[in-house]
């Protein structure tokens, strides 16, 4: 059994949305003792220059105000920490992630805190966690040419360390979607709990 899930959807449909269907039957599936939700239907902050300056300042240097604009991010990070498991409902948004889920990532990939540079590249600090992706598109073939999002979320989750990826899709639905559903519904049965 999984001790702690991340359960994150990104979806902007809060209603008759397919990954936030998904994505709430795979965290079920996997029957935790916890479960963290991080709902992106209310976006997060973009980075900016004052961020980025706070973020790039020594932690026993920063001011108050540095603090204060990096919280939400260390917070962020700390879900991430406490998770086993972390399960994200994406669509597929003209190829790519939507910008919320985007959001997430830059406040979550910090280098000394997920990730750090050896002589070697980068070396993903959150390792011994699972992920599962929880995706739907009207048109895009997960794993495709055109798929940026499932294999952008694949690299950045490895780039932090987390290199156990399954994907569960419910692709081109505008083409097939009682297939496709169909299809999903089986990779989720066949997840280990």
């Amino acid at each position: 059994m999984t001790s702690t899930v991340l359960h994150i959807d990104s979806s902007a449909r809060t209603e008759s949305s397919v990954t936030r269907s998904l994505s709430a039957e795979i965290t079920a599936r996997l029957t935790p003792e916890r479960i963290i939700r991080r709902d992106l239907a209310t976006p997060l902050p973009l980075l900016d220059a004052a961020w980025i300056g706070a973020n790039f300042t020594p932690a026993d240097q920063r001011s108050e105000a540095q603090n204060k604009l990096l919280a939400l991010s260390d917070t962020l990070i700390a879900e991430l920490q406490q998770a086993d498991t972390l399960v994200i409902g994406t669509p597929i948004y003209n190829f790519s992630v939507p910008s919320t889920l985007k959001a997430w990532i830059d406040l979550v990939a910090r280098a000394g805190v997920t990730f750090k540079y050896s002589e070697s590249g980068p070396i993903g600090l959150l390792t011994g966690k699972r992920a599962i992706i929880a995706v739907a598109s009207g048109g895009t073939q997960a794993g495709s040419d055109i798929d940026f999002a499932t294999t952008y979320l694949r690299h950045v989750l490895g780039f932090i360390g987390i290199t156990d990826v399954e994907l569960v899709a419910a692709d081109q639905l505008s083409m097939d979607e009682a297939g496709s559903m169909a299809r999903a519904k089986t990779a989720i049965k066949a997840l280990a709990a």
